[in-house]
């Protein structure tokens, strides 16, 4: 399975926030809108990613107030990224090893979409509840013992 598969089932909706926006009116927006990361553009091109962490991490560094910071200055600014024919295990790997929750998908330079952790357990998790009700078919549909034997028995 690939990322592009993940893409296809899941919408090409997608929300992003210019580097220079104050970050309060980035935090409004992923509140009101229940995401908990918002890409980061600037001049058409990903600059950053934005999560319920990065805005944590700068209020806690501002004393417990967001003030006139800029998302620029609480964004992540090199976060990973990966393709539409990334193989999902390739994800998870990337995902883990740099504890990230979201990840953008770019084509070249054009973003695709962004994939979350959630995203890829839940199209893992499909998958093999497919696998599995396919083989419990196989399986109850096996040939008898008897009737293949008579069917491959010589004269």
């Amino acid at each position: 399975m690939q990322v592009s598969d993940i893409l296809r089932v899941k919408g090409g909706t997608l929300f992003t926030v210019q580097h220079d926006e104050p970050l309060a009116l980035a935090m409004t927006d992923m509140a009101e809108k229940d995401m908990g990361s918002l890409v980061v553009m600037a001049q058409g091109q990903l600059v950053g990613m934005l999560t319920f962490r990065e805005v944590i991490q700068q209020i806690v560094k501002n004393g417990g107030q967001v003030g006139s910071t800029l998302v620029s200055e609480a964004m992540e600014a090199q976060p990973q990224t990966c393709s539409g024919a990334t193989d999902i295990d390739e994800v998870r790997r990337m995902m883990l090893e740099h504890h990230a929750r979201y990840m953008p998908v770019m084509d070249g330079t054009m973003l695709m979409g962004v994939i979350s952790f959630y995203d890829v357990a839940k199209a893992v998790v499909d998958s093999q509840n497919f696998e599995n009700t396919m083989l419990k078919a196989y399986i109850r549909d096996w040939p008898d013992a008897s009737s293949s034997e008579g069917e491959n028995a010589k004269p």
